[in-house]
């Protein structure tokens, strides 16, 4: 088949899911690319209230990116995650998780973004701090022209129908699992 075969699309979904490391660093990656063809981006996370070094990186470019670049931190930490958990009770994570998800789809629907793009939403949903259908919204009712990126573990698998580009981060080894620690720079 010959490129001229092929035809583009105004918005796609992109999906990284998976147990594996990397889809946080996916979205970052989608982010530069999507700056850097002039796009405006909103980035939203959806867990992560500890600095982390993409924080300190976005700090850092906001003001070459003023008028292209939104970055919303509404999560509360990890939910339900033993001895990693944040302190917030369930109520406070479903509270943060509903302002978050409607911070993004206010940016979703509004048109002055080409790329949103909602870090751990889908860990938001597997946690039950929002409903498959809050998601299912937001990949319906976003802006004809307005790409998402969704990222986090368990992603509905029947919502794949809704999604264009889907990978599934897959483990192989972590070091996590013989008992070291994350690695700043590498893992957050």
């Amino acid at each position: 088949m010959a490129f001229e075969d092929f035809s583009t699309k105004d918005s796609v979904v992109v999906v990284y899911t998976g147990e594996g490391k990397g889809k946080t660093t996916a979205s970052l990656g989608l982010t530069v690319r999507a700056l850097g063809a002039g796009w405006r981006v909103a980035y939203v996370q959806f867990i992560k209230m500890w600095e982390v070094s993409e924080h300190a990186f976005i700090k850092k470019i906001m003001p070459e990116y003023d008028e292209k670049l939104t970055f919303y931190k509404g999560g509360l930490g990890f939910f339900d995650a033993g001895d990693l958990s944040s302190k917030a009770t369930k109520t406070e994570h479903k509270q943060s998780a509903r302002k978050t998800y409607d911070f993004t789809l206010k940016c979703a629907q509004s048109g002055n973004y080409q790329l949103v793009v909602c870090d751990e939403i889908n860990n938001a949903v597997q946690d039950k701090l929002l409903r498959e259908s809050d998601l299912k919204s937001l990949i319906r009712k976003r802006h004809a022209k307005t790409s998402l990126c969704l990222t986090g573990r368990g992603f509905p698998e029947y919502l794949l129908e809704y999604v264009d580009i889907a990978t599934e981060m897959k483990k192989i080894k972590h070091h996590y699992d013989d008992k070291f620690l994350a690695n700043k720079g590498i893992d957050f």
